[in-house]
């Protein structure tokens, strides 16, 4: 009982007719199992993924009082910003404790930086050129944790006329409480 069409060809035509079908057959059972395999390696991605997720948010739940605490000592002892000229402080603050170190300061510049709704920001640039040592006793004396100084931006290189010396251009700012925290 075979189809009339099939009757008609000669035994070449047969297996070449069964050559194209076992090779549709194959290419439609490759493209079958790249799509399941595809599926399966994107399910271990977000499974992955979300693995991943659950122990970040567990180590959250977990250091919650840390956090509490912290967020607490942050509304106690952030400085509030009360005028723009609080970057002049600062700028006087960076000279204070370069010049402790003997650290040339060059091209001061100051201004208001952003405001978020975590803190606002008055900035003061500076470069500077100093030997290694007085430069690293300095980065670590301006950015104290209850000064609320950060240093927003750092390029450091070696001064190209004489080795033992660094320049670096710092982009500092000050850190101070949300407009919002004192209403």
């Amino acid at each position: 009982m075979m189809p009339a069409w099939y009757q008609r060809m000669n035994p070449r035509e047969r297996v070449l007719a069964w050559i194209v079908a076992g090779t549709i057959a194959v290419l439609l059972n490759l493209w079958i199992l790249s799509s399941l395999w595809g599926a399966v390696s994107n399910a271990q991605k977000e499974f992955g993924s979300r693995r991943s997720k659950m122990a970040e948010q567990a180590v959250y739940v977990r250091e919650r009082d840390m956090w509490t605490k912290r967020d607490e000592w942050m509304r106690q002892h952030q400085p509030e910003l009360k005028n723009p000229a609080e970057a002049s402080a600062l700028l006087d603050q960076i000279r204070e404790v370069a010049n402790k170190y003997n650290i040339q300061v060059e091209n001061p510049a100051i201004g208001t930086g952003e405001t978020t709704p975590n803190h606002q920001t008055v900035f003061a640039s500076i470069e500077t050129k100093s030997p290694w040592p007085p430069l690293v006793h300095f980065l670590y004396d301006v950015q104290r944790p209850d000064a609320f100084v950060v240093f927003e931006n750092v390029n450091l290189a070696i001064d190209g006329n004489d080795p033992t010396m660094m320049r670096g251009k710092f982009k500092i700012a000050r850190w101070f409480a949300p407009a919002q925290k004192g209403k």
